[in-house]
């Protein structure tokens, strides 16, 4: 048996995956490797938390 998943239309993973990286870019642009490191940090809390 299988479930059928949520399908969201229109849904392009490379646009998706250059507009997360391009966002991750801007937000990091200016920051130092210690910045850098606690923010992907709390990013991969965040996102497990979801």
């Amino acid at each position: 048996m299988r479930s059928k998943d949520k399908i969201i239309k229109d849904f392009k993973a490379v646009k998706f995956m250059r507009e997360v990286r391009d966002k991750i870019s801007n937000e990091i642009k200016d920051m130092d490797f210690e910045q850098i490191k606690r923010y992907f940090e709390e990013r991969k809390l965040k996102l497990a938390q979801e």
